[in-house]
């Protein structure tokens, strides 16, 4: 554990990246964003939004892409909804409308003008990021977990700094990045390496890179040179590799459920799972999904 003199610098900053297509959840996608996808009451995007203040982010950078406009005005006032509302009296409503409404200053959108990859959408916000370590959230990847993921990953980040990734088991390896683990004290891992897509049987370990990042500021250096990696694109866990030759790596085995968005039934596994965890619905819910599965078998 770092003395309080060698402190990590405190994460105020978090990156998502917004610009990407959707194609795997065409068609839906072809006019809403993705992000704008609502999971049961609300669009995924307020879900990692949540996550992200949870852990005591103060500024949140969007990198955002051609018709993703419906994203920044979310997160805007709604005047005239507003006012309506309040007219009405319905105070419940204001309420959910005005919730993800954020101070002045403290959320920033930057355009990634081509789909270069996750790498390139991560340097497109160096400048706001500025000389300061910063997270990267996917928001494609919902996260339920209590405390929040990210705010776990802050929790190792303050003991032993450096980069930090968030990690957990999966039975299908070659799906996703894997890492190559050194040595583990509890859920907390340091790592020697990582591999993208391994054949099953050669995966170093069964631990998915689950879209959530702790990063340090000279990635931004390596990515401004990094090269088109897979699907041609640049890669951010490349420059991540290189920066793993000079810079301490952890991935913490979170505590909770990672849910795909990117996909149908991880878009379905998610509504149903949030749903079920709402307070106020989910005994609702459960029964509905009881009497609809029921009604399928006949």
């Amino acid at each position: 554990m770092p003395s309080a003199s060698t402190s990590p610098r405190t994460l105020r900053k978090a990156v998502l990246p917004v610009a990407g297509f959707g194609t795997r959840v065409l068609p839906a996608t072809k006019a809403i964003p993705k992000e704008m996808l609502p999971v049961f009451d609300r669009p995924a995007i307020q879900y990692v939004v949540d996550e992200a203040l949870a852990a005591g982010i103060e500024h949140i950078i969007f990198v955002t892409g051609r018709n993703k406009g419906a994203i920044e005005d979310y997160f805007d006032r709604a005047y005239e909804l507003e006012v309506t509302l309040r007219e009405k009296g319905k105070t419940a409503q204001l309420r959910e409308v005005e919730e993800p409404v954020r101070a002045a200053g403290s959320m920033s959108f930057v355009r990634q003008q081509a789909a270069l990859g996750l790498g390139h959408a991560v340097w497109c916000a160096r400048d706001i990021v500025g000389d300061e370590p910063f997270a990267v959230m996917l928001p494609d990847m919902l996260m339920m977990a209590q405390p929040s993921c990210l705010a776990q990953m802050v929790d190792a980040y303050n003991k032993v700094g450096g980069n930090i990734i968030a990690v957990e088991p999966t039975d299908t390896p070659e799906r996703y990045g894997v890492i190559t683990p050194e040595s583990r004290d509890g859920r907390l891992i340091k790592m020697k390496g990582m591999v993208e897509k391994p054949k099953r049987e050669d995966a170093p370990s069964n631990l998915f890179i689950s879209g959530r990042y702790i990063l340090q500021p000279e990635i931004f250096a390596l990515l401004a040179d990094q090269g088109p990696g897979a699907g041609n694109e640049i890669q951010l866990t490349d420059s991540m590799a290189r920066l793993m030759q000079v810079q301490a790596f952890h991935a913490l085995e979170y505590d909770g459920v990672t849910y795909d968005c990117g996909d149908k039934i991880g878009y379905m596994r998610a509504n149903a799972a949030y749903a079920l965890a709402n307070a106020e619905y989910g005994d609702a819910v459960a029964a509905m999904l009881r009497e609809t599965l029921a009604h399928s078998r006949k």
